[in-house]
Parts: structure tokens; sequence; C-alpha cells
């Protein structure tokens, strides 16, 4: 039992890439809801964050010390935490490879975890707890091995890969899934209100005879961000659609919003995708196995600018044809972010915000079938009239 404590603790939720130096920190660490404190002998240690992510915890040696691994945790307000034990001489955390934060706390004594659990159920947050130990116990459980790759998911493969056959290939992306249950109010959580959009709009795209259609999740489990984008190259996909339906804190957000790559984030996701992803799989058709990382920044650069100007034309679809159908959208109906999921170079990826669980109407509508059959008739029509715009255009001579 002690070596099991100690070995990778994997809790499966989702995962947000970012660069060795900047996190997206979309997982925002809560220092006013955490705290350290002795239990006796024992130390209890309670870290809240604003969403479940991929963990593990381990203890290390000279000196003593417990670490603690996430799928990007902005830790401001580190310093701000109670922390009130005898055990703990110091706490320190930050970025110590592509997408995986750390937080490292040194021990006055050896000492093992008894328990460990990334909470879902009310509050968020990671639950340790540490008991004293030997240090002949300690040290065996220090020695142990690091996995040598558990950063990286494991390659999906498809059990029947799609042929074209003239048809529009669709990766519909319902966002979250298993662990990470997304927003959450009243009961309700986003993982299971986009999951059955997103098979609701399958059927929809099927029924129409002019879509293929893949779905990253269909059921309710938990898909790495990196896989996402492996599924939708796997599949040959020429569109990506990742389906959201988010909530706010504060103020009063209300309507479906629909998200692209920022020209900012271009260069960094290029970056990060060449660092971290399979080298197979960055590019549809180009095998990067033996490229080193420049040359995979260059050439995936090189399919985005492509990509690009292909993505807006797609989101200003989305827009016309969910308005046409007089659908309530946000005020500020297409915007740019860094999502992960928008980041693969050479196939044109949205993110389609279906609304706020924080609105009492948007909440409403979700749930209302007839609001989800006008909302997947909408994206049926734009992916349409998308599609026609951009083969028209890329088969218009060069000047």
């Amino acid at each position: 039992m002690k070596a099991f404590f100690s070995l990778v603790l994997l809790i499966c939720s989702l995962a947000l890439p970012g660069d060795a130096q900047v996190l997206s920190g979309l997982a925002k660490f809560d220092a006013a809801a955490s705290e350290i404190v002795d239990a006796g002998a024992d130390v209890q240690i309670d870290l809240a964050i604003s969403q479940a992510v991929p963990w593990r915890v381990r203890v290390l040696d000279d000196p003593a010390r417990l670490v603690v691994d996430f799928r990007e945790v902005d830790w401001t307000g580190l310093a701000d935490m109670p922390l009130r034990s005898a055990q703990i001489k110091a706490m320190r955390a930050g970025v110590f490879r592509p997408g995986w934060s750390r937080l490292v706390l040194e021990l006055a004594a050896p000492m093992q975890v008894t328990s460990a659990e990334m909470r879902t159920n009310g509050p968020v947050g990671v639950h340790l707890q540490l008991a004293p130990a030997t240090k002949a116990d300690f040290a065996a459980l220090a020695a142990l091995p690091e996995p040598a790759d558990w950063t990286l998911p494991q390659a999906v493969v498809l059990a029947k890969p799609l042929v074209k056959s003239g048809k529009l290939v669709v990766v519909l992306d319902p966002g979250h899934g298993g662990i990470d249950p997304g927003a959450e109010r009243g009961g309700e959580n986003e993982k299971t209100l986009v999951l059955k959009f997103a098979r609701e709009l399958k059927e929809a795209l099927l029924r129409d005879g002019g879509f293929a259609v893949v779905m990253t999740r269909d059921e309710d489990v938990f898909v790495p961000l990196e896989t996402r984008i492996s599924i939708a190259h796997q599949a040959g996909a020429d569109v990506f659609l990742s389906l959201h339906a988010d909530a706010i804190a504060e103020g009063d957000a209300v309507g479906a919003t629909i998200y692209s790559l920022s020209a900012d984030a271009s260069d960094e996701a290029s970056a990060a995708l060449a660092e971290r992803h399979d080298r197979d799989d960055l590019l549809a058709g180009v095998d990067l196995t033996e490229q080193d990382d420049l040359v995979a920044e260059v050439l995936m650069d090189m399919a985005r600018t492509d990509t690009l100007p292909r993505t807006e034309r797609l989101a200003l679809a989305l827009e016309t044809a969910i308005k046409a159908q007089g659908l309530k959208m946000h005020r500020h109906p297409r915007q740019q972010a860094s999502f992960s999921v928008l980041k693969s170079a050479d196939i044109p990826s949205v993110l389609l915000e279906l609304g706020f669980l924080s609105s009492d109407r948007d909440l409403k509508r979700l749930n209302d079938p007839d609001w989800r059959a006008k909302m997947a008739l909408s994206v049926a029509l734009a992916l349409k009239a998308w599609a026609k715009q951009d083969a028209g255009l890329r088969t218009l001579p060069l000047k």
C-alpha cells in the first residue's frame, strides 16, 4: 500500500497545454479555500482548484519533499495559502515541463502519502493525507522510478478509418468528460449537456447525407486534448468543431459564442505542439518523425497561414446561420482565444460555446430539444455554405 501511493496517480480530466514558461492557467488555484494543517502526527493537505486536471503525487529525497504535478494550474496566490503545519518547512510552485506545473513541499521529516484523491463532488481540489514514515521506508518510496512517458497520451487508432467519398468529414468534439464535468450548476453539468447536443448534431449531419462524422468521445470518458487533435488527423477531418457550454462567476453573459484561434497564439501553438505531440501526427499526410522542433514549427506555420482565413470564414458562416434561425448569440458573437483544441495547423477548427450555464435562459435553452434541433440545423447549414465557398476559393487560379 505504501508503494501504491508513491506511484503515479493520474486522475483523468481535461488538460490544457502551454509552453515551458507561460501557462494558459485555465485551472486556477484558490488560496482562500486551500490549507495545509497538522492533524496530530499527520498532515492534511487541501488544494482547491477551479477544475479537475490530471495529476500525480510522489516523494523525493535529499532533501525530503513531497512533489505534486498537475496539468496546468495557475499557482498565483500560493504564498497567501494558510500553512499551519510544523511538518512542512517550505513550499513553492512553477512550470517544470511544457504543459505541466509542479508543487513542491519540503518536509521536516520523512512522511508517506496515506490517501490521495481529486475531489469533484462539491468544491474541486486535491486532498492528501500524510503520515510519518521511517527513513528506510521513505528512501524506498523516493527511489521508485518515474515513468518515462507519462506526459503524453496514447495514440488513438480509429476502428474504421473514414474514406472521404466526397463527403465533408466533420469531427465533433464534446468538451470535458469523465472526471472533468466542466461547468456545473444546479445538478447540471457541461460535459453531459454538450455530449447530448453532439449526438443530436451528429444525427442531423448524417441525415443530411453530405457529411461523414466522427466524435472525439461518444460517452462520459476523458479524452486528452492531444488525443482529440489526433482523432481529427486520423479521420482526415475537413472541419473540427469543439462544443462547450461555459459558466461565469460574475456578469450576465448570454447566448452562443464562436471562438477561433487567436493569431497571437499561432506561433506558441506551433512550438507547443512540435515539442509535445507525436511527430507523425502533427500534419495530416506529413511524417515529421525525423524532423527537429524548428522544422516542425516552420511547416506548421506554413500550414496555418492557409488554414486561419478558412477558419475565420467558417466562424462567420456559423454566426450567419445561427442568427438566421433566430437563436440568441452573445453580444460579441465571434471571438478569438488560444484554446488548445483549436491549435491544429491544417484543419479549420472552431469552438462553439452553445450558451452559459450561469444564465437561466441559456440553461433552459440547452435543455430544450426544439432549441437544440434549431442549433443543429444552423450548424449543418453553416457547414454546407462554408464548404461550398471554401471549395470555390481553393479552386481559383493563382494570379
